[in-house]
């Protein structure tokens, strides 16, 4: 019955997931219009530091943030960063089911990363995961043909960064509690962003104001319904239910802006989760702190 309890409230954490990073996409692109990707970068983290901080309050105020190791806080958010930007371009540029099954892969990057850059061993599970992620890639931007899009590239980039991120991020999660890692995300993009925004400024339309505050918000609490998922459940229980967001894309995708799926973009789709299951069999049932 507590087992039950459990899921159930993970299950509850995941629906507010899924709601954000369902709304976010449109969001994104709707504020895109009026302004400049990278002020609405910089405007997403300022304001959700703002979103944020009763949460660092009940966490025991901003002493509870102080973190000894924000050197790999700024190399993590470095790269984040980049990936970040690269996505809310992508967004502007292709179909939202195409951005989000291409940043799907990112799992599958992190396992390959991992390899590479961790030592991991490579088995038969971890090879098929690689091996199914990188031919639904190949499907959906099907390179050398007619369709290849810039922004189906940039979203690929976009999976690598979040891949690399996540590979940093292991080692902070051991040491500070999620609110911090949020924390110090919006702080150190907030500081990343202000030049770049500065440099493309202008001021934003008052109808602009409504998408950018959903961007922040989504971008700040959709982490954190994450988090407190994998506090209630294994990944293994977590993240399966996240899968429903690439066909509930398209969904959103078909209703908001007319975007028909066509059987490439379906068919790589396909591969790339299928990819993510089998490589999550063998992942480890370790859930993280709550913060």
């Amino acid at each position: 019955m507590k087992n039950e309890q459990s899921i159930a409230k993970a299950a509850l954490w995941m629906g507010g997931w899924l709601a954000l990073m369902l709304t976010m996409p449109v969001a994104g692109r709707e504020a895109a219009r009026h302004i400049d990707v990278f002020q609405l970068m910089v405007l997403r983290s300022a304001i959700g530091l703002v979103m944020l901080s009763p949460l660092v309050m009940l966490a025991g105020g901003w002493r509870s943030v102080r973190t000894p190791v924000l050197g790999q806080h700024i190399g993590r958010n470095v790269v984040h960063y980049g990936g970040q930007y690269l996505w809310l371009y992508a967004l502007t540029l292709i179909p939202i089911a195409q951005l989000i099954s291409i940043e799907f892969t990112m799992p599958i990057w992190t396992a390959l990363f991992a390899v590479i850059f961790l030592g991991e061993r490579v088995g038969w599970r971890k090879a098929l995961s690689i091996a199914l992620g990188l031919a639904g890639v190949a499907v959906i931007v099907r390179p050398g043909g007619d369709n290849l899009n810039v922004g189906q590239l940039y979203a690929l980039a976009a999976a690598f960064g979040f891949a690399i991120s996540v590979i940093m991020i292991k080692t902070l999660v051991k040491r500070d509690s999620v609110t911090t890692i949020i924390f110090w995300m919006l702080v150190i993009q907030t500081i990343l962003g202000i030049v770049p925004a500065a440099l493309v400024w202008q001021v934003p339309p008052a109808s602009a104001w409504p998408w950018i505050a959903v961007v922040a918000f989504c971008g700040t609490f959709s982490h954190y319904c994450m988090a407190r998922a994998m506090v209630h459940a294994e990944a293994t229980v977590v993240v399966p239910m996240d899968f429903l967001r690439v066909p509930l894309a398209a969904v959103v995708g078909y209703l908001v802006y007319a975007e028909a799926i066509d059987i490439y973009t379906a068919l790589g789709a396909g591969m790339i989760l299928f990819g993510n299951l089998v490589n999550l069999r063998r992942a480890g049932t370790a859930r993280i702190p709550a913060g």
